[in-house]
């Protein structure tokens, strides 16, 4: 699932760096996630980043956009192009 950020953000700035995929910009109010680049940072680490350095813990799985590990997965490979993946693997 992509993740959402509810009306309690407080606009503190820390979520929106830490974003690997640039899923997150500044909506009308308070920040918002891009569910189409949102991967919970599948790909990239073990826990979304954005969850781990907000100080209000204002950003849950969105219920509007079910994903599995998988299809996140998927989603981190059309981001960054197949081979790139790919090239990773062998590296990594």
């Amino acid at each position: 699932m992509a993740l959402m950020i509810t009306s309690e953000c407080i606009n503190c700035d820390v979520c929106e760096p830490e974003c690997p995929n640039q899923a997150i910009s500044m909506g009308d109010e308070f920040y918002v996630i891009d569910p189409a680049r949102c991967t919970e940072c599948v790909g990239h680490f073990d826990e979304p980043q954005c969850v781990q350095v907000c100080p209000v813990e204002c950003i849950p799985v969105s219920p509007d956009h079910p994903e599995t590990r998988e299809q996140l997965q998927a989603k981190y490979e059309q981001l960054v192009g197949a081979g790139a993946v790919r090239q990773r693997l062998r590296v990594g």
